[in-house]
């Protein structure tokens, strides 16, 4: 799975007939930036009142993403995968994890379930500026 996170800004209806700019980030499965762009434009476009640009399309790396159906929020959680040599010696592969949950607290418990099976350590959770995730079909 490549994912591509990609800035938006655009114009949007934010109230009675007045237009406002929004700046926006959204996460996009594809083939490249391209393809991305072209599908959550796609996605965007009932949405979008006016120019539209996109700033920024960048490739990033997730271990593993945990959505949440009833949730509105993502959260971006940095763990160390602990495994352990032949020789005692143990290792620690830092990862990045997304959980979307409606509270930080939701995301830890979601983030501590999802991963209660396998040797790790949360070292961070903070809010991410994600909007939406969009899995390629």
């Amino acid at each position: 799975m490549i994912l591509y996170e990609i800035k938006v800004h655009y114009q949007r209806q934010t109230g009675e007939d007045n237009p406002g700019n929004v700046k926006e980030t959204y996460l996009v499965e594809g083939l490249n930036c391209a393809d991305t762009e072209n599908r959550l434009m796609e996605e965007l476009k009932p949405l979008i009142f006016g120019d539209c640009e996109v700033p920024s399309c960048k490739k990033v790396q997730f271990y593993d993403i945990f959505p949440s159906p009833e949730a509105d929020k993502w959260y971006k959680a940095r763990v160390e995968m602990i495994t352990v040599e032949d020789n005692g010696k143990e290792t620690r592969k830092p990862v990045s994890i997304l959980v979307q949950a409606t509270t930080m607290d939701h995301a830890l418990k979601n983030l501590n379930h999802n991963l209660s099976t396998l040797d790790c350590e949360v070292i961070s959770l903070q809010r991410s500026p994600i909007l939406e995730f969009y899995r390629a079909v």
